[in-house]
């Protein structure tokens, strides 16, 4: 199903019949490349994307051409569905890694709108996680030392990954770049390789051949100042995350 991942394991949840809604909604599926642009800036469009498979990002380029990472996606976001009030975007939508997405046609959309309120809600919920995500991207970048942004990144992950069923809590796949992590924590490559074996001398995760294993939850969340509550999970995901529901450490 395509749309088995929207929203699962969050406070909000879709009901079955609100998934088979959106399902129906979905007019086809796409394929990108690492680096293809999915959506460009100011170009108008009439579908968002649903992303099925692998890791997407929202990134603005700087006057001096350099790309900034100011969002990543995983599987069950709904990259652009901003774009479905907006009708163009302020940023780019890239596939980071390969990747597939469902188009939802704005029509689709604004069928949902008229003839499915419960639903629309719960697709606003979507747009306002979206947004206390960002909040907190803009509170690392500002307030966190460079360890900290990296660890409180890495918790994210890890804790968006586990409402998916994609991070056991303790394990997963993290198909970004050092440099990735950089443009996400506003650092260098050479300070996020330092920063990567700090994290592994304390004995909290390291990172080999992108998988990212968590030796310590609740050490790699303090040493990030990370809390969950921002990503609205359900309560059993929150704590999986955290490390407290007896899964083993890797």
């Amino acid at each position: 199903m395509l749309t088995e991942n929207v929203l699962r394991n969050r406070a909000n949840e879709l009901s079955d019949e609100e998934r088979r809604i959106l399902e129906a909604a979905v007019s086809s599926t796409r394929t990108y490349r690492p680096g293809e642009v999915v959506v460009r800036q100011g170009v108008a469009v009439d579908i968002s994307t649903l992303l099925v498979s692998g890791l997407m990002t929202r990134h603005v380029d700087a006057a001096d051409g350099r790309r900034h990472l100011v969002a990543v996606h995983v599987p069950g976001d709904f990259v652009d569905l901003h774009a479905y009030a907006l009708k163009r975007l302020d940023h780019d939508v890239g596939a980071l890694t390969d990747i597939t997405v469902a188009v939802v046609p704005h029509a689709a959309l604004e069928e949902i709108q008229v003839q499915h309120p419960p639903l629309t809600r719960r697709l606003w919920f979507m747009t306002l996680l979206d947004a206390a995500m960002h909040r907190h991207w803009v509170l690392r970048l500002a307030s966190l030392n460079a360890l900290q942004r990296v660890a409180h990144f890495l918790c994210e992950m890890n804790a968006r990954l586990t409402a998916i069923g994609l991070s056991d809590g303790n394990r997963f796949a993290l198909n970004m770049t050092q440099a990735d992590i950089g443009e996400v924590c506003g650092l260098t490559n050479v300070h996020v390789n330092r920063v990567l074996r700090q994290l592994r001398e304390m004995g909290l995760c390291s990172l080999r051949a992108a998988q990212l294993v968590v030796h310590d939850p609740r050490g790699l969340a303090a040493a990030g100042l990370f809390e969950a509550d921002y990503l609205y999970l359900n309560d059993q995901t929150a704590l999986r995350a955290a490390g407290q529901s007896g899964a083993g450490h890797g």
